[in-house]
């Protein structure tokens, strides 16, 4: 296609987060330069997102790095090392001791320590009646556990499955990289690490990229794919054309029609891509004049016991990353989450502060701020994280990440291992780019083996042609002029 809009490049990766930054970087360090990247939003970062908040770096998205002080290294935790990123430890191993009530009493020890126990023991009871009726096996099934009725065991259970607090099956993040989690609490914000990937490949200049393969609010809308190249058209009427191209978007986008694939994926791609949940996990930060919130060893986070489960539970203030901040940040998820979102920030703010002054009492001053985070109701994100069922198996994740011809994907949601996590986000965008050059070196040989085999045939043919009479014949072989059209690549589409 020849036309004045169309941009053409050797890989167009779609989607700035970290997955499509780290594999951006490691084809230009495999010699892969004209690498273009479409970023939908104005920003790079994706999931990573940081805000000005009562004047503290707060970060609406990924906000900590999961998995540190095991025999492994993290590689998101070097990342932060060796950018100097300021972190704080974070032990939630003691909130489940800071349960209020609706009155505003502590939950003694024993009965919260009792119904963890509870909790716990449910879900590995249900863990494994899953796993029988997986294997169709009867005789393991017992009566379901029952379900959480009191608010204790409702914001527990909360704890349990939603904050990923506690985890019934072992996750490869603890087992493999540490059991320490560290909030980043740097004024240049999570997407800093992104920032120091980019200014190994991209211009940057006092923190600005400036360079013409980041593209900022370019809408990928469709993409077409054939055997010969790929063609993406953004909302703005642009074309860029390319060998290939990496999908960086999250299993939300992918979910939804934001992007036309044509011709459509195939029924066993679409099927993988369907079988995934996407978690949306709100952070609500509440700025106040003064706190009146217990600030002590082992307060960090308070839990409020509500008859209806996720309602405002899960609270942190951020006087250990910023002291003298006075933020609160209260943690709502899924249908909770949505809620808040479709509601002004105003009755979000009402809610909240109603919920407080149970816990803390009524003389307790209003927020004078607020920011409500809006993940599912944003079309570039769809969701926060990647959440498969439990008995997904190694085919789903193989099924999940392969590539349809010459379109790969990439994201946290194609992490077997680490899906859910930035660390399994960075991860997968080096592994798909790996990917990608071993294609990339497959395909430059079969094109070879095809010119030579291209370019032998008429030689064959001649020769064949010629008589013992025409011993000079084969000798001037190199004087013809083969048609220049042979030496020309495939047209794309």
């Amino acid at each position: 296609m020849d036309d004045d809009r169309t941009t053409r490049a050797s890989v167009i990766i779609v989607g700035a987060g970290i997955s499509g930054i780290a594999a951006a970087k490691v084809l230009a360090e495999n010699g892969v330069d004209d690498v273009l990247i479409l970023e939908a939003s104005d920003r790079i970062g994706g999931r990573i997102r940081k805000e000005q908040f009562g004047g503290v770096t707060v970060e609406l998205g990924a906000g900590w790095i999961a998995g540190v002080g095991g025999k492994q290294s993290n590689p998101v935790w070097e990342l932060a090392r060796e950018s100097n990123l300021k972190t704080c430890f974070s032990d939630y191993s003691y909130a489940r001791y800071n349960i209020y009530d609706r009155s505003g009493k502590i939950i003694p020890s024993g009965i919260a320590a009792d119904s963890y126990k509870k909790a716990v023991d449910s879900a590995i009871q249900k863990l494994s009646q899953e796993q029988a009726s997986t294997a169709h096996d009867v005789s393991l099934l017992a009566d379901l556990p029952s379900a959480p009725k009191t608010p204790v065991e409702l914001a527990i259970d909360f704890i349990l499955h939603d904050f990923e607090m506690a985890e019934v099956e072992p996750i490869s993040t603890y087992v493999e990289f540490g059991e320490r989690e560290f909030l980043v609490a740097d004024e240049r914000g999570y997407e800093h690490l992104l920032y120091k990937m980019a200014e190994s490949f991209l211009h940057i200049s006092e923190g600005y990229i400036l360079d013409s393969r980041l593209k900022l609010n370019k809408v990928v809308r469709e993409l077409q794919h054939s055997r010969n190249g790929v063609l993406v058209t953004t909302e703005d009427g642009c074309l860029y054309e390319a060998n290939y191209v990496i999908l960086s978007v999250s299993i939300g986008v992918l979910q939804s029609n934001l992007i036309s694939i044509r011709p459509p994926l195939p029924r066993w791609k679409t099927e993988a891509i369907n079988k995934c949940d996407i978690i949306t996990y709100t952070k609500v930060f509440l700025k106040f004049p003064y706190k009146f919130w217990p600030c002590g060893p082992e307060k960090e986070f308070f839990i409020y016991a509500h008859d209806r489960r996720g309602y405002y539970t899960f609270w942190q203030h951020m006087e250990n990353a910023f002291p003298g901040s006075n933020i609160l940040v209260v943690t709502l998820t899924n249908e909770e989450s949505k809620r808040i979102e479709a509601q002004p920030d105003g009755e979000t703010m009402k809610e909240a502060m109603e919920v407080l002054r149970n816990m803390f009492g009524p003389d307790i001053p209003d927020a004078i701020n607020i920011i409500v985070p809006r993940w599912w109701n944003n079309r570039f994100q769809r969701g926060s994280y990647s959440n498969y069922p439990i008995h997904v198996n190694h085919q789903h994740f193989n099924d999940i990440k392969a590539p349809v011809g010459r379109v790969f994907f990439t994201g946290e949601h194609t992490s077997e291992k680490f899906n859910g996590y930035v660390h399994g986000a960075y991860l997968s965008g080096i592994d798909t780019s790996k990917a990608l050059l071993d294609e990339m070196r497959k395909d430059k040989g079969r094109k070879t083996e095809n010119t030579q085999a291209f370019l032998l045939e008429p030689l064959l043919a001649l020769t064949g042609s010629l008589t013992l009479a025409q011993p000079d014949a084969l000798s001037n072989l190199h004087k013809f002029d083969l048609p220049r059209q042979m030496f020309l690549p495939e047209p794309i589409l």
